[in-house]
This record gives structure tokens, sequence and C-alpha cells, in this order.
């Protein structure tokens, strides 16, 4: 987006949630990086005693009203979020960078993570802000996730639904050992015959050592453990009764991801 070109107001309840996101009490910026950011970008900063939302909505109101323009706080957003500020803090650097945009796609823009923007078609809905920036995918994808994983469950993981994008994910492993092997049973039959060692159906190795057994069935069950403590209670409990919180989630999808890297071996 050129310097050059002036960008429209925003609004006031945009400018609002912008200001709630980066002044944030906990995950927002500091008061120290308020001022300076302020200063470089050269907006007044005449409420130095308020709240830090407080801060930044009054300095993006003035620096609008005597500029017509928005392009001091983009400015400001920016700087804000350039990662070199952000060096071994990249979930804080995620977290406000996700929810920034979602503030940011009701305006038509999105903030990259070079800190550079680009036009977007602007969000209608909270659902629409919601599938701009997911918490819970960027945090699979920091930690590497097989796309397999987001295959099967990409729309639960976008609404942050942990207990449905486990269950999916699980399932999904399901599938994909009957897609590779043409296997149509389900659950411990599934695994039991694709993993034969009399006659597996799929080997992640040689099978010519004890080390190599070992691991061969080491993986079958480690998915019969995943049907075991998660697929089947989920489908069989309902929701309020079997509750998944996001560490939780996070930490199933990481060995549902490993079995499909293991999988990738597969012949």
């Amino acid at each position: 987006m050129a310097n050059i070109e002036k960008q429209p107001i925003i609004t006031e309840i945009y400018l609002e949630s912008i200001c709630a996101v980066i002044g944030d009490t906990v995950e927002g910026l500091t008061g120290t990086e308020i001022t300076k950011i302020l200063a470089d970008c050269k907006m007044t900063d005449n409420l130095s005693m308020a709240s830090k939302s407080t801060r930044l909505y009054n300095a993006f109101v003035l620096y609008q009203n005597r500029n017509q323009c928005s392009n001091g706080i983009l400015k400001f957003l920016s700087h804000a979020m350039h990662p070199a500020r952000y060096m071994k803090r990249n979930e804080l650097f995620q977290y406000r960078l996700n929810e920034l945009n979602k503030s940011l796609s009701f305006i038509g823009l999105e903030l990259s993570k070079e800190a550079k923007y680009k036009k977007v078609a602007a969000a209608r809905t909270l659902s629409d802000a919601q599938e701009r920036a997911s918490h819970y995918k960027s945090k699979l994808e920091l930690r590497n996730i097989h796309p397999e994983v987001f295959k099967y469950c990409d729309e639960e993981l976008v609404k942050e639904n942990y207990f449905h994008s486990v269950f999916e994910g699980v399932k999904g492993v399901a599938q994909r050992l009957r897609d590779k092997t043409g296997v149509h049973a389900d659950g411990n039959a599934l695994v039991d015959v694709i993993f034969s060692t009399a006659n597996p159906l799929l080997k992640i190795n040689p099978l010519l050592t004890d080390t190599q057994r070992s691991e061969h069935l080491g993986l079958s069950n480690m998915i019969k453990g995943l049907f075991g403590v998660i697929r089947n209670p989920t489908a069989h409990t309902p929701k309020i009764k079997f509750v998944i919180n996001e560490a939780e989630a996070l930490d199933i999808m990481t060995i549902v991801s490993y079995v499909h890297k293991k999988l990738d071996k597969g012949v």
C-alpha cells in the first residue's frame, strides 16, 4: 500500500476495537512501547495518564481529525507489529496479529507477518472476521502440524471448536488408513488388519529387526490409543460431558500429526 495514498478514516466502532486489541492490559503493548511508537509516528499523546486503550484512541482520533485520513494509524500498527519486536515472543506476536486482523478485516485490510498491509474483502459478520484469524489454527501451524490434519477439520479449527476438531482429526487418521490400503474396516479391526506383523498392508520400515518391529507395533498401538481415548468417547459422549480445552486439543492434534508423518513413510 503506497505511502502517498490517503487511506479512509476509520470509523469509531472499528477504531475502538483496534485500540482494545493493541492496548489490552494483558496482551497489548506496554505503556512505554505506546509512548515510543506514538512519538515515532509523530502523533500527539496528551492523555499519558489514561488507560492504554484510551490513550491510543485519543491519539488516533486527533490524528484523523487533523489529517482526514488513517495513514498514521496504519503506520503505528505496522510499527507495533514489526516482527523484530517479537524475538523469542512468537506466540504473543501471532496472538496480537490475529486479534488485530479480526478488527482490520471489517475495514478491508489485513496485516501480514512482515507487517505489510494488503486489501481484502471487508468482513460483514463476526464469523467472517473469525475465519480470517484463528488462534487455535495458528498455534497448530507453529507446531508444523501435518497438512492432513487441516484437510479433515479446517472448519472446526477456524471456529476454534476443540471438541469436534479433535474428533474429526482422529477420524481423519482412520480415513487415511483406508485410503492408503483399500481396507474398509473401522477402529481396532482396521488397525489390526493393516499393521499385522504376519502380513502387513502398510509398513513404515522394513520390519527386519526387533527395533523396527517394535516401531511398527508402537505406531499401531498409538493409533488404537487415539481411537480409544478420543474418537470413541467423543462419538458417544455429549460435548458438555467431554470437555477439551485448547491445551489438550493442541497436544492431541500434535499426536495426530505425528501419526500422519509416520504414515508418510508407509509402503
